[in-house]
């Protein structure tokens, strides 16, 4: 169950760049082939389409997804909401499943000038490797980045968000 926590100090700045996490409800490992997965990816594609956002990463993981966008309009709540209900919607058709897919809420972290977009985004695929879903970069599926991540590569100390 999500924490009323979770809203303390939220804010939405457009333009501002965010990394952000929603769990699937009960952490059920829902998304574990390529239909699902096309699922959320989708509704993705389409918050970009509907400029709500413009995504930098993201990796579906098995129970969760992360996300590295910029909030072009609207606030983050907003789009988080129409997110996980078209997709919810998608998986409910595609699975013939009824119900909540994500748990009530989601994790935010907006990203400070100081840091790098490009390592944080490092840091969002390089999660199937630390949850023992792939043996190196590259080697999982179900990510994307606008930044060439394969294992030999590092984030560039320079890239900031602008």
């Amino acid at each position: 169950m999500s924490s009323p926590r979770l809203l303390i100090g939220r804010r939405s700045v457009r333009g501002a760049y965010y990394m952000l996490t929603s769990t699937v409800a009960d952490r059920r490992k829902l998304f574990v082939d390529a239909a699902r997965v096309e699922c959320v990816v989708e509704a993705l594609r389409c918050s970009d389409r509907e400029a709500r956002s413009r995504t930098l990463a993201w990796v579906v993981m098995p129970d969760h997804v992360h996300w590295l966008m910029q909030l072009r309009d609207g606030n983050i709540s907003r789009c988080m909401q129409a997110f996980k209900s078209r997709a919810s919607r998608a998986f409910n058709l595609h699975t013939g499943a009824q119900g909540s897919v994500w748990q009530r809420g989601f994790y935010d972290h907006c990203v400070r000038s100081d840091e790098s977009l490009e390592r944080q985004a490092r840091y969002l695929i390089e999660n199937p490797v630390r949850a023992g879903l792939a043996g190196s970069v590259g080697e999982y599926p179900y990510l994307w980045s606008r930044w060439p991540m394969t294992p030999e590569t590092s984030p560039a100390e320079d890239s900031q968000p602008r």
